[in-house]
């Protein structure tokens, strides 16, 4: 990494070993101080009670909310050993947590949280022959399978959340996933557990034949060690509780509910043994603690198929599902009417929807494995031949194809062979729970009895009644999820911040228990017990299998200390809500800017759910947010889903201190760089950047402005005086010392090279040339911006810009009267000034709009500011106007086609890396469009923000940061094969151009393309 360190000065610590050198955890609020001080002197993690840690680990992704008494950030099994003989001794409880994507609240307790993502997360062994991997509890079954792909191999479990969740919680909850109908639940793929048991002990459970099960259980006395008390109570259950077993266990794949005895005995019946280590699988924590697990894999199946059938109801589809699983699916998911009529008003998954037949109400997606394609049509043309009127064969239905007693209810068929169109039909499936929980009312979908399961041939009379009971309490919900293995995901919508919200939540899931009871079904087959379902448990088994538990309970945890309550204990589904009728929301201003959605700035703050669908992006492609929470490794307090809670958290009055104190500030809002991927990637939709900018600004109205927030707000007028001086104005910032001067009286960072100001500004060049294209003989007419990076300091770029946009027969002016569009303003949340630049840019340019004229902005972040940021700023049909008829510079050209105009010829390879701002809003693919219809193999990179952020990376105390956000881009550019890389955003070629494996800066992709022209 390149650095300008001056002389005497010595250089940033590598920002890859320190990045968040810049803050740190308030430690002022500590309540057991003597506590925090004995574990710090026992382990070698992190050991964090302050206020803010408590809070951010309070809640998870369920409806539920309950303080830590601390959390430790463990770095080995010693530290995890530490840590729990020393509890055990002081009778302290312990939560063991990994992705924090519980939904039924089993992640949040009055426990010291033992922290296993941040650090605890590697891969021990690979055994392709023996097809097992090993490996520790934080490690996200995105990455576990990543590295098992090269193998041809996966761990099959795979739940939704397979990104964030990890693998400790995939055990715990005894995972799966949609693929269920092919592979058991987490519990039939462990092999060998490595555990902590309640007083410190570290054993491991792993297989043993069933008499030496009996023949230790023989041999315990009372004085025994855990261990052994715990085989004395697995061989009495196995020899006395058997009937009862299997008179109350459902016959379901999916029932997760209680402890699985029920895998015991089919494990003894079918191999003559037994894994005492399979109890850990569904445990929630509450047994002991896994620090290393190995696990048996699956192939990857060759091929696969997808057939997307449509109905006219939800229960038509529900009819279905029993005959489809008579021809061996994968998969096979239902989505109804009110995820798909939401769906259809979502811009994400709008495209995808409108391919089914109008009218349809609901789908089952059905997904079969084959051997090559051919195969999977032939499957497909199994299950419709000669069954849906409409079906039109692919391929001949297969001699041995299967037949059943009741016609399929479908109205179509829409088949998917290739990867692409497979990927859309699970795209429009997974779009259930974002639009489900993009909501900002008081009205949610809350999960409390959302993963029920029932034998699929009971579904269609479950879901009517289901519907009854709802109607009665005056909610609905939607039915979406596994139906194939009986597994609906319901969510009624309830408000539980009304005086009779909880009670209605506790009487819907008492009555959807007793019809569940009915149908031979399970209170959960998916998701587990928590605080949500526990008490269901002994209504569901009875007596005496409850006692069981109990017993197995306190053979394993005999002081009850290990995350206490759950699946055999005693939890009140009504307390510890995260709302009820006490809850209290102050802001404490009025909000400043616009709110569209319900309940507006309250209802923003309140969104975000907790699935952590802004912490899954460390090892998957495709994603911007969230490069602070990236470049920290898993810091709770970086993604969207922490700062959001701690928000929320402090206007419900739950922090010590309010959003305006200079804590508060610091720790929470200050890196979030507003790269705008929350609102893009967050499946909620949480807005964190207009957040922050929301509460800044009011910081602002209390405290006053920074002298060098003021500086960078007013970019315009700096540049404009660095041009009117330069080169003067250039040698001046390369000086000796300069640097550290301009660090130690305005905090912008030494190593970062300031930028170049050019005398012949880019409007100094237009006003003295003449158009080589007239308004006349012009099809379309371009007004382009000269914004002040590309007026004063890169005006090579906006010649390009004119020069291809001349090819290809546009009229071109550039802007005189527009030129600051005011994002440097509102990224430092001075609302008041980024408001009045847009009043008097949009009084500039609505006329040039109403006369015809195209807007075009050749630098990305000013092309979002007017068509996103300035309706946050102001109302109106003009300030629409505007934002309708701006365009950045590459998204004009794709829009319009213009490059069809062109005459053009690249050939080189290049790598792309798109602007945060235009890919949060979905707009950065015109420029790769553009560039390989102009001749360019482009490599587009998958990187998120490149951490510079305007003018957060010049800012000395947030270079380190910059930097670790920016390695990620770096990496990603090495990598490429590409011989050169293009960036259209100013910040982003800075960025790459203090890297110090780059040639000089990168340039704009109209540069690439205006080269490429043919005169």
């Amino acid at each position: 990494m390149s650095k300008t360190t001056q002389p005497g000065e010595e250089p940033r610590p590598d920002p890859a070993s320190d990045p968040r050198s810049n803050y740190d955890y308030r430690s002022d609020d500590i309540e057991d101080p003597e506590l925090v001080a004995d574990l710090e002197a026992l382990v070698d993690g992190d050991v964090r009670f302050d206020s803010y840690t408590r809070n951010l680990f309070a809640t998870d992704a369920s409806a539920y909310h309950q303080l830590p008494i601390g959390v430790v950030v463990p770095e080995s099994t010693d530290d995890v050993q530490a840590v729990m003989e020393y509890c055990w001794e002081h009778e302290i409880p312990v939560l063991p947590r990994g992705g924090g994507t519980s939904l039924a609240g089993q992640t949040v307790n009055e426990a010291v949280v033992l922290d296993f993502k941040k650090r605890f997360n590697e891969i021990v062994d690979v055994d392709p022959e023996a097809e097992t991997a090993t490996a520790q509890p934080g490690i996200t079954l995105g990455r576990l399978n990543n590295r098992l792909s090269e193998h041809g191999l996966k761990y099959a479990p795979d739940p939704a959340w397979g990104d964030k969740s990890v693998l400790g919680g995939c055990i715990g909850n005894n995972s799966t996933g949609s693929h269920s109908l092919k592979y058991e639940k987490a519990d039939g793929y462990l092999e060998s557990v490595e555990v902590v048991l309640a007083d410190g002990t570290l054993t491991t459970f792993d297989w043993m034949e069933i008499e030496e099960l009996h023949e230790r259980a023989a041999e315990v006395t009372d004085d025994d060690p855990i261990k052994q008390q715990v085989y004395r109570v697995v061989s009495d259950v196995l020899q006395n509780k058997r009937e009862a077993i299997e008179d109350k266990y459902p016959d379901l794949m999916r029932n997760v509910s209680g402890y699985n005895f029920d895998k015991l005995l089919e494990d003894v019946d079918e191999r003559g043994k037994v894994n005492v280590g399979r109890l850990l699988a569904g445990s929630e924590g509450s047994l002991g603690i896994v620090t290393e697990a190995t696990v048996s894999l699956e192939p990857v199946p060759n091929e696969t198929s997808v057939v997307l059938l449509t109905y006219d109801d939800v229960i038509s589809a529900m009819k279905d599902v029993a005959p489809i699983l008579e021809h061996d699916p994968a998969a096979v998911e239902v989505m109804d009417d009110i995820l798909l009529d939401l769906a259809r008003d979502t811009a994400e998954f709008e495209a995808v929807v409108d391919i089914l037949p109008e009218g349809t109400d609901s789908t089952l997606l059905v997904e079969l494995y084959a051997e090559d394609v051919d195969d999977g049509k032939g499957k497909v043309a199994n299950l419709l031949a000669d069954r849906l009127p409409s079906y039109d064969p692919k391929v001949e239905a297969s001699s041995e194809a299967i037949t059943t007693d009741e016609p399929i209810n479908a109205t179509d068929a829409l088949e998917a062979y290739d990867p692409d169109r497979q990927a859309k039909f699970w795209k429009m499936r997974k779009a259930g729970l974002p639009i489900l929980l993009s909501r900002t009312g008081d009205d949610k979908h809350w999960p409390f009895v959302e993963d029920t399961a029932v034998p699929a041939e009971n579904l269609p009379e479950y879901v009517a009644d289901i519907q009854e009971l709802f109607d009665e309490h005056d909610t609905f919900a939607s039915y979406y999820a596994h139906a194939g293995p009986g597994v609906l995901h319901i969510r009624p919508l309830l408000n539980l911040k009304a005086d009779d919200g909880v009670e209605t939540m506790l009487e819907i899931s008492d009555a959807v228990t007793d019809l569940v009871i009915e149908y031979g079904g399970s209170v959960s087959g998916e998701h587990g017990d928590g605080r949500a379902r526990t008490t269901w448990n002994r209504k569901l088994y009875g007596d005496e299998i409850w006692g069981a538990f109990k017993e197995l309970k306190a053979a394993f945890d005999p002081k009850g200390l290990l995350n206490p309550g759950n699946v055999s204990g005693d939890f009140d589904p009504t307390e510890n809500l995260r709302y009820d009728s006490d809850y209290e929301f102050d802001a404490g201003f009025e909000p400043s800017l616009q709110w569209a959605n319900e309940n507006g700035f309250q209802g923003m703050t309140e969104l975000c759910h907790g699935c952590a669908g802004c912490e899954g992006h460390q090892d998957t492609t495709g994603s911007i947010m969230c490069p602070t929470y990236r470049a920290t490794e898993n810091e709770e307090i970086t993604s969207t889903r922490g700062r959001a809670n701690m928000l929320r958290r402090s206007m419900s009055g739950d922090l010590p201190d309010d959003i305006f104190e200079d804590e508060f500030v610091h720790e929470v809002l200050d890196l979030c760089i507003g790269c705008k991927g929350c609102k893009r990637d967050c499946p909620s939709g949480v807005d964190l950047a207009k957040l922050k900018t929301e509460v800044k600004h009011e910081y602002h109205q209390r405290e006053g402005i920074p002298l060098r927030d003021k500086l960078f707000a007013n970019v315009e007028t700096l540049y404009s005086l660095g041009s009117t001086f330069a080169p003067i104005s250039n040698v001046a910032t390369k000086l000796p010392g300069s640097g550290v001067v301009m660090e130690k009286t305005l905090g912008i960072a030494r190593e970062r090279e300031l930028p170049t100001f050019k005398r012949n500004t880019l409007q100094k060049w237009d006003n003295s040339r003449t158009p080589a294209v007239t308004e006349a003989e012009a099809d379309r007419k371009a007004l382009v911006i000269a914004d002040p990076y590309t007026n004063y300091t890169q005006p090579a770029v906006g010649k390009a810009a004119v020069r291809a946009l001349e090819a290809a027969g546009v009229y071109v002016e550039v802007s005189e009267e527009v030129t600051d569009s005011g994002r440097p303003a509102h990224s430092k949340a001075m609302v008041d000034h980024s408001r009045a630049t847009a009043e008097d840019n949009v009084d500039a340019l609505v006329p040039k709009i109403e006369a015809g004229w195209d807007i075009v902005s050749v630098e990305p972040s000013d092309a979002v500011m007017y068509q996103e940021d300035y309706l946050d700023l102001l109302a109106g049909d003009d300030v629409e106007a505007v934002a309708a008829n701006t365009y950045s510079i590459m998204e004009y050209i794709d829009t319009f086609r213009l490059d069809e105009q062109m005459d053009a010829d690249g050939g080189e390879t290049v790598s792309y890396h798109g602007h945060c701002h235009q890919t949060a809003a979905s707009r950065d693919h015109h420029a790769v469009g553009v560039l390989r219809r102009t001749g360019y193999e482009v490599d587009v990179l998958d990187t998120t923000c490149c951490g510079m952020a305007g003018s957060f990376g010049y800012e000395a105390e947030h270079y380190s940061m910059s930097q670790a956000i920016g390695r990620m881009l770096f990496d990603a550019v090495e990598e490429s094969p590409a011989q050169e890389v293009v960036a259209p955003g100013t910040s982003c070629r800075s960025q790459l151009a203090d890297y110090e494996k780059q040639y000089g800066k990168p340039p704009h992709p109209i540069e690439k393309v205006a080269a490429a022209l043919v005169d």
